[in-house]
């Protein structure tokens, strides 16, 4: 009956992902499904819904943080950060370096700000538009663009996904990043050699200039524009709680938007819940956006998927794979089976979130070691989402910045960072 649900499930999404529906209606149909299975196993409504509340808070956290990003990211616009960051980040983009410029830009921006969707949004549009004006191929910059917005979403202090893992976990989630950031340094640096490399061999034409011009017309880019993303980094390192964090930034971000940037206090309510917008068409197409509303479809989806963990938990319906997982390890390396299940929850959640918390669920009993386990799902459910072509994870950011969906082939670190870190362990477990 379970692989039936699923399959049931499974196919309601794609259709959803196929024909431009939106998630939302299958991701109820799942918790319609999956609540009336716990009924048919006996368990009472009181149960299914305790069950329901208790995979919501695990993700209470993460909830509330995609909250404060949307108001953050808003916030940022507003003031003038990101747009400091593009205008001098722009400067030193000449063709041949663009790919190479669009990874590293889209992974500094998406360290700072945490969020996938946010970076392809701001940064990923900006380097879009540049790379096509310079006739770059788009499945490559798309590519550059889509592996640096989940660098950041890897291991930024102030991502949600990385919040979630140390939540799934009960780790320490700057223990987490700094092992993190040990993994990545060999996929980071072969990833830049690879688009350094094509971007040699690409015919590229002349750079974008307009955007600079625009920027500085509207903007007042001076350096204190920069203050709230310094809040981030120094109370990163400070290890102050992520909300605490992520609320100071806005505070400070709110100052500089309304004694620097002018920006009406009257408008603020609206700026944190709608996002940035003005009358000024080539600013909003460069950075309108932001605010609650942006994400209330991810907070939606990770709301209900949330359930889905709790449920699945509670009636013991994944049950019947453990005995696939413990066989699994011991031939392939516990990195190595949670991968695959990483694989596949992606392709039948269609989302990031829910991949997350069922390779935990289905895993995590066989995982001993939480830091490393934590790594583990670091390196594959959390990077192998939007290697999934129907997934929101990858379909979102593309859809953001037009870019083909072929874009997926390209995304050099997103591959890299799995395999490196499997022959590492392999070979750990070989001595």
């Amino acid at each position: 009956m379970e692989l039936l649900l699923l399959g049931i499930f499974s196919t309601v999404l794609l259709t959803c992902v196929f024909t431009g529906v939106s998630v939302i209606y299958a991701m109820l149909l799942g918790l319609v499904v999956f609540f009336g299975y716990g009924l048919i196993k006996k368990k009472t409504w009181k149960q299914m819904l305790l069950f329901s509340w208790q995979g919501m808070k695990t993700a209470k956290n993460v909830l509330l943080t995609f909250i404060l990003i949307g108001m953050m990211t808003a916030i940022w616009r507003a003031s003038g950060s990101i747009a400091f960051i593009v205008y001098y980040a722009s400067e030193i983009c000449v063709p041949s370096l663009m790919l190479l410029a669009a990874f590293l830009l889209c992974s500094m921006t998406s360290f700072l700000t945490g969020t996938s969707f946010g970076t392809a949004a701001t940064m990923g549009v900006i380097c879009m538009t540049m790379s096509k004006s310079m006739n770059i191929p788009e499945f490559l910059a798309g590519g550059a663009i889509l592996a640096g917005v989940y660098f950041g979403d890897r291991c930024s202090p102030v991502s949600t996904s990385a919040l979630l893992v140390s939540e799934l976990t009960k780790t320490n989630l700057y223990e987490n990043l700094k092992e993190m950031a040990k993994t990545a340094i060999v996929p980071f640096t072969v990833s830049c050699a690879a688009y350094w490399i094509l971007g040699l061999q690409t015919h590229a034409g002349k750079a974008e200039e307009n955007i600079r011009t625009v920027l500085s017309e509207f903007y007042h880019l001076s350096i204190w524009t920069l203050a709230p993303i310094v809040v981030v980094l120094v109370f990163s390192l400070l290890r102050i709680e992520v909300k605490r964090t992520l609320a100071a930034s806005a505070l400070v971000g709110i100052f500089i938007a309304i004694l620097i940037q002018k920006y009406p206090l009257s408008d603020l309510p609206s700026l944190c819940i709608f996002g940035f917008s003005t009358k000024d068409q080539q600013i909003n197409s460069l950075m309108g956006g932001g605010g609650i509303l942006s994400n209330m479809k991810v907070i939606a989806i990770v709301g209900i998927s949330s359930c889905y963990a709790g449920i699945f938990k509670g009636t013991n319906f994944l049950h019947g794979m453990k005995e696939f997982i413990e066989k699994s390890n011991s031939r392939i390396t516990p990195f190595g089976t949670t991968l695959l299940i990483s694989v596949l929850t992606a392709a039948v959640s269609c989302n990031q979130t829910l991949s997350i918390m069922l390779t935990n669920q289905l895993c995590g009993e066989s995982n001993t070691d939480n830091k490393e386990f934590a790594l583990s799902l670091e390196n594959s459910a959390v990077i192998v989402a939007p290697l999934i072509p129907w997934s929101i994870a990858s379909a979102v950011p593309l859809a953001f910045i037009d870019a083909p969906i072929q874009s997926i082939c390209a995304t050099i670190f997103l591959y890299l960072l799995p395999i490196c870190y499997f022959v590492e362990r392999k070979k750990k477990v070989m001595k």
